[in-house]
């Protein structure tokens, strides 16, 4: 039962690709989408973004107005404090109720330090709830540089959208080698050109992966996808274990786990899943499955994952008995078993 004294969480967008894949170019656009208004945007430094043709009003200092009613703000010391006093003046009445967050990120950023503050400060964790990455692709560089940057691979390995860029400069030969870098980077992102994406869409709730797929390397070194999917429902103690040993086996090697869990006890109510490394934030219970697929659907990505135990440790949990394998009754009730109490809060 939601708590009436505690704020419902802001969705909040995470926007990030490479040095030049166009970032500025298609938040300068998306800015002036009316699905934008009552919406906040912190950018790394509020003079790379070309607002000035767009500015109403000084709202707050370091905040400025923008026509569609988007506040937008320049990240100059750390994230926390930034955000802490964005909800700060919100709550006060400095500034607009805005409805919702979209942090950009540098060039060179990982976006898993952004996401792992996100999900571990106990304020800022009850605050905002992460609806979705978006990275922003170069079409016109063929996917060269996802396959020669750690940094770019990683960018759009975390995606639950990618935008490409520069389509209209990437020849036939480009436009399909960085579409096959994508797909295999981010085998379960929606991929949209950056002349069509349209704001309400990028910024919608990403509610786990649409689809599965076999564990594969991805293209670039070892990382790695690996989709893990049952029928049958998990209780949440056995969902607790699984996590707790998947952090204990690859912790250092996961990038991001999403996707949506089914239930025993409540399996009309999907579970929506959200981890970052070794880091996993507060599950959400969401209203209602977003569409007929009610299967457990999990999708973890990561540098030198093993597919085949990571596999098999859910295969176990979700009651998929083989040969030569524990079985959940083995994991769950062995007396050595690390227990998950408090794992995920």
């Amino acid at each position: 039962m939601p708590d009436p004294r505690r704020p419902e969480p802001l969705p909040l967008v995470l926007l990030t690709g490479f040095l030049g894949a166009g970032k500025t170019t298609l938040l300068n656009r998306l800015l002036r989408d009316p699905a934008l208004a009552n919406a906040a945007v912190l950018v790394n430094e509020l003079g790379e973004i070309g607002v000035d043709h767009l500015l109403v009003e000084h709202a707050e200092e370091g905040v400025i107005a923008l026509a569609g009613g988007c506040l937008c703000c320049g990240v100059r010391g750390e994230l926390v404090d930034a955000l802490e006093n964005l909800l700060r003046a919100r709550d006060n009445g400095r500034l607009p109720p805005f409805d919702r967050l979209v942090i950009e990120t540098t060039g060179l950023a990982d976006p898993a330090p952004a996401l792992q503050t996100l999900m571990l400060h106990p304020y800022l964790a009850l605050r905002f709830h992460l609806a979705a990455v978006v990275t922003v692709v170069d079409a016109s560089d063929g996917g060269a540089t996802l396959l020669a940057s750690p940094e770019a691979a990683r960018q759009a390995a975390m995606a639950d959208r990618i935008v490409l860029s520069k389509t209209d400069l990437a020849t036939p030969e480009q436009f399909a080698a960085t579409r096959a870098a994508v797909a295999r980077l981010a085998p379960t992102a929606e991929v949209a050109s950056a002349t069509e994406a349209d704001a309400a869409a990028l910024l919608a709730p990403a509610e786990g992966p649409r689809r599965g797929l076999d564990a594969a390397p991805l293209g670039h070194g070892a990382v790695r996808a690996v989709s893990m999917e049952s029928e049958a429902p998990l209780t949440r103690a056995a969902y607790d274990l699984f996590v707790e040993l998947l952090r204990s086996a690859h912790a250092a090697k996961l990038l991001r786990l999403k996707g949506l869990v089914r239930l025993v006890e409540e399996p009309d109510r999907p579970l929506l899943v959200q981890g970052v490394r070794h880091v996993f934030a507060e599950p959400r219970v969401l209203d209602a499955w977003p569409d007929d697929d009610r299967r457990t659907r999990l999708v973890a990505i990561g540098e030198g994952l093993e597919p085949g135990l990571l596999a098999g440790l859910y295969a176990a949990f979700a009651g998929q008995v083989a040969p030569d394998r524990p079985d959940r009754a083995a994991l769950t009730e062995n007396p050595l078993a690390p227990r998950s109490g408090g794992l995920l809060g």
